[in-house]
């Protein structure tokens, strides 16, 4: 499973899914404006077909000091850009995956934390569960009659 360093790390994509299969594809990208305000990360859902550029913009990862100033574990903060209301479903499977991690308490059963691998034919990223635990995308898999 990954931790919060993952996700801040700057350039971060995972994968949660619940126990019916069900999953979502994050990206959390960091940017520092250099304007003293420090590192912003800015938090997307895979939102179509294309695993590198199908993201929908969801809105800003709270900072670890606005974390410790509130005692509240990390979280997506909404912006005038967001694309999704917070009673959004992958809004909040999105914060209950941050939670999970910030406490480092053990993912249910049926549930996954994953981070985005790569394709071991192609090196295409893969995102879909059930290509994370092969290693190998469904067109590739396909193709080798895996």
């Amino acid at each position: 499973m990954i931790d919060l360093g993952f996700v801040r790390a700057g350039h971060a994509i995972f994968t949660v899914q619940n126990a019916t299969g069900t999953h979502y594809t994050y990206r959390v990208r960091a940017k520092d404006f250099g304007d003293g305000t420090g590192t912003k990360h800015f938090v997307e859902l895979l939102t179509g077909p294309d695993n590198t550029s199908s993201y929908t913009y969801l809105g800003m990862l709270t900072s670890p000091a606005l974390d410790t100033m509130t005692g509240k574990p990390p979280h997506v903060i909404l912006t005038k850009k967001s694309r999704m209301p917070a009673t959004a479903l992958p809004v909040r499977v999105f914060d209950w995956a941050l939670r999970t991690l910030a406490q480092q308490q053990a993912v249910p059963d049926g549930y996954a934390i994953r981070h985005a691998g790569r394709c071991g034919r192609c090196g295409r990223m893969l995102t879909v569960p059930e290509s994370l635990d092969r290693g190998i995308g469904p067109e590739c898999a396909a193709m080798m009659g895996v």
